[in-house]
């Protein structure tokens, strides 16, 4: 398990950017609470345009960078923080996907995401007497990756570039360049 790390002269958002545990009783927990409330205000006026120079705009105010003219989104689209999230060009999110973000998220160019995806940096440790506390580790779609709509893609796992992650799947490791994985968990079906 990754050591409890409350140490309330660091950043919590970056401790946990850095794969730290944080304790659910750490002096800075209530700003977890606070970006969650800022985010969500940016998400009701996203979820309910559409205008898709509006839903980029909006977008682009929560991850705190410009989401590029070529990146369609399909809302609704649900985050918690956004800043740790990064887009790159003609990407396309379709409807109802879950974005957990405190652990970093890195979506590279021409990816395909269908409707439903969850993309989950962020867990609680299996030891009871620590479950409260929070664990994270990022998430990295390369390029051309294409995952399948219900998909589940958990914490620390990257999808390769040209990868397919099948319709429904669990993904708890890293699925390779050029290959198709699918399942609970998912593993590799085939070489593309």
């Amino acid at each position: 398990m990754k050591r409890l790390d409350n140490d309330p002269k660091e950043d919590i958002f970056e401790r946990l950017k850095n794969e730290k545990t944080v304790s659910s009783n750490d002096p800075q927990a209530y700003r977890l609470r606070e970006a969650a409330f800022a985010t969500k205000a940016l998400l009701v006026l996203m979820n309910n345009s559409s205008d898709p120079s509006e839903i980029r705009k909006l977008l682009s105010r929560i991850i705190g960078e410009s989401v590029d003219e070529s990146t369609t989104v399909f809302t609704p689209l649900y985050i918690n923080y956004g800043k740790n999230i990064t887009i790159g060009k003609n990407v396309f999110i379709n409807f109802d996907c879950v974005f957990l973000d405190l652990g970093g998220i890195i979506i590279e160019e021409n990816v395909l995401i269908a409707p439903k995806v969850s993309l989950l940096t962020e867990g609680h440790p299996v030891e009871t007497e620590n479950r409260q506390s929070l664990i994270t580790a990022p998430i990295h779609i390369k390029k051309n990756a294409w995952i399948g709509a219900n998909a589940t893609i958990l914490p620390g796992v990257t999808i390769g570039e040209n990868a397919v992650v099948a319709a429904g799947s669990v993904v708890s490791k890293d699925v390779l360049d050029n290959t198709i994985a699918g399942g609970i968990p998912a593993k590799i079906i085939k070489n593309i």
